[in-house]
């Protein structure tokens, strides 16, 4: 459906002629009058609980046959003529709308009610070319015609009973004047003629009308008139309403943005794909392949499948499980022993099948070598370590707080609150869609295997070189900090110190008064630690 700032916005650009005329704007087939209000939003209008207020279409058709004039003049100019003003911020980004310059517009609310457009299509067509029907052209009813009409229908109406046609002392029964088939005949013809009887024009129904009522004198002039200021009514009520709702603004949701809803379920989707995909093709050859005990595959298996690492399954117990559990008993718990008797159940069926004798040579069939223990499962939990001095902003005392809190609170807060230091703490990191990945936090790194250290991601620096005293590769930090991100914590108004400043460290500075921004800074913490270990850590749980 047409609205007037589109249509203004096309015969602008077009160069259409836009008629004005008795209080209505004409665009072609469609009008409206000079204070219907368009979807143009006035600036600072619907902000901060205001009510939403919009631009006339008088307004804006002034702004753009005033637009050579300069801001001050034309407010002066508006004011002069009581027409309301596009204000300064508005004026730039309307007009480039409404000359073509632009496809839309930030202020314009689709969601906006839209009056309904008049046709004037039967003025047109009356009118002479390029001219207008004046007022006094028009057919209007006078007043004293009008006082005509009223007086003959107040006669009417107050008539007395005995000039009706009908006589109420002659009435009888239909049925003693006529007969069942003569009635029953005559109700045939008329709901015949009833279905075959088309109703005339408008001038013949108010001629019928007229006859009806008595106003045979009364020329066609004056029924005219009558439909006429009824038309006037019915167009001025039309005028006042407005359409609140139409068949594209109820599509439009006010409540819901998509940028916000839609993009962060596809967001999550997107990165749920990335990471299956990484974990087919991005994971190091071994780093996740699930565990096989020496003694092969278990029948009907088939080869190995390589995965990101072991699943847990309730019904894959056995592949991760010794014989320990059967307390010293060679039991096969995956076996049946039905019709056996203990002595056979408890020595097990290895020495059977070693007494048994074979024809096959030793070279034929390679024989499986029997389980010597259970088979390790591969960790695949990050570590962090901690330094273990008090003089650290960050012990194993505030680690959890500072870590998976994002909320610092001093070594010495902890202390008094009566908390003991823990050898090593499991955090559990919170991320999107409630979900929680672990991390492993120690301050000993001389108790860590030396498979253990391709799970470090991360150490907190204190600055001293014999921090990293008995550490791998060499115990030099400039080599250590290319395998493990090196972060350190510290005042803001404290100086760095000499050799966090050389190295390779990712440095985060606190506040002791404005301490609102702790979790801002400390979220760097994990968006470093992320990108860090996306590129070096991709076979690890993060």
């Amino acid at each position: 459906m047409a609205d007037p700032l589109s249509l203004l916005r096309q015969f602008n650009v077009n160069k259409k002629e836009i008629i004005e005329r008795e209080g209505q704007i004409i665009f072609g087939e469609f009008s409206w009058p000079k204070t219907v209000k368009t979807n143009y939003l006035i600036y600072g209008s619907g902000k901060d609980g205001a009510p939403r207020d919009y631009y006339t279409l008088e307004c804006l058709l002034f702004l753009l046959k005033n637009v050579q004039l300069q801001h001050p003049v034309y407010v002066r100019q508006a004011a002069a003529d009581s027409i309301p003003v596009v204000r300064r911020p508005d004026r730039k980004d309307l007009l480039a709308y409404l000359n073509g310059e632009t496809a839309a517009s930030a202020s314009i609310d689709k969601a906006a009610p839209i009056e309904i457009p008049i046709q004037v299509r039967r003025i047109a067509g009356t009118a002479q070319a390029g001219g207008s029907v004046p007022a006094s052209k028009k057919p209007r009813l006078e007043d004293q015609q009008m006082q005509r009409v009223k007086e003959v229908l107040a006669a009417r109406l107050e008539a007395p009973r005995q000039d009706s046609l009908i006589n109420v002392n002659k009435i009888q029964s239909l049925s003693e004047a006529m007969s069942i088939e003569t009635i029953a005949s005559l109700k045939a013809k008329r709901i015949a003629n009833k279905r075959k009887t088309i109703k005339g024009d408008t001038e013949d129904m108010g001629l019928g009308l007229g006859t009806s009522l008595g106003l045979a004198g009364s020329s066609s002039s004056e029924l005219r008139g009558m439909l006429d200021y009824d038309f006037d009514v019915t167009k001025d009520i039309l005028n006042r309403e407005r359409q609140w709702r139409n068949r594209t603004s109820v599509l439009q949701s006010s409540g819901k943005v998509f940028s916000k809803n839609i993009f962060a379920i596809l967001q999550g989707l997107k990165a749920r794909e990335d990471g299956k995909l990484r974990g087919h093709s991005s994971i190091p050859p071994g780093a996740g392949r699930a565990v096989v005990p020496p003694g092969g595959a278990p029948p009907g298996m088939g080869p190995p499948v390589q995965q990101q690492g072991p699943v847990y399954s309730r019904y894959d117990q056995e592949r991760f499980r010794g014989k320990e559990e059967t307390e010293g008993f060679k039991i096969d718990t995956t076996g049946t022993y039905h019709g056996m008797t203990l002595k056979s159940v408890t020595e097990g069926t290895q020495p059977r099948k070693a007494a048994a004798p074979t024809a096959v040579a030793p070279t034929a069939v390679a024989q499986p070598r029997p389980s010597t223990g259970p088979t390790k499962r591969v960790s695949r939990t990050p570590i962090i370590i901690i330094p273990s001095a008090n003089s650290s902003l960050i012990t194993m005392f505030n680690a959890k707080d500072v870590l998976q809190d994002l909320k610092f609170l001093s070594t010495e807060e902890k202390r008094q609150q009566g908390c003991r230091r823990d050898n090593e703490i499991l955090l559990q990191r919170r991320k999107e869609g409630n979900l929680t990945v672990p991390y492993r936090l120690i301050d000993s790194p001389q108790k860590l295997a030396p498979a253990d250290w391709d799970r470090v991601v991360a150490v907190f620096v204190m600055g001293p070189a014999w921090q990293f005293k008995g550490w791998p590769w060499s115990g030099n930090p400039v080599e250590i900090f290319v395998q493990v991100s090196a972060f350190h914590i510290k005042w803001d108004d404290i100086p760095l110190d000499q050799n966090v400043a050389k190295w390779a460290v990712n440095v985060i500075s606190l506040s002791r008064t404005k301490r609102h921004l702790d979790r801002a800074a400390l979220m760097t913490f994990w968006e470093k630690l992320d990108r860090h270990m996306l590129k070096n850590k991709q076979h690890l749980r993060f």
